[in-house]
């Protein structure tokens, strides 16, 4: 598999431990970076655009809905999906109006594997 960026967004140390730990072991060689919050997110995607972008949607400041819908907007190329614990009927249909992927927590490796491997995410 080709070297990738992916960058995990989460207020939650933890959280974002979990996740890494799957890519890592899915994903050896890529690059994975991480941020708190939503602002971070988008300072880090200015800098160096990702290939992957991984997105809670409950944090401080900036929402994951809010910067995924900038994130959207301004990287259409990114591969985007929520990673969120909220299964909100209203959070899976907004992540469907903007096009990007919806992963529900608990972390299932697969469906984190099938984002990366194909682009896209759903539970």
């Amino acid at each position: 598999m080709t070297s990738r960026t992916v960058l995990l967004v989460d207020d939650s140390r933890v959280a974002r431990m979990m996740t890494r730990s799957v890519v890592e072991k899915s994903c050896p060689d890529w690059t994975i970076l991480e941020a708190a919050t939503g602002e971070e997110a988008l300072e880090y995607v200015a800098a160096s655009v990702p290939d992957f972008i991984l997105m809670d949607v409950n944090m401080p400041g900036m929402g994951g809905l809010e910067t995924a819908r900038l994130l959207s907007e301004r990287f259409p190329a990114i591969a985007l999906s929520l990673l969120t614990a909220n299964i909100q009927d209203s959070v899976r249909e907004e992540a469907g109006r903007l096009g990007i992927g919806y992963i529900s927590k608990p972390l299932k490796d697969e469906e984190l594997i099938r984002f990366l491997t194909g682009g896209n995410g759903a539970s």
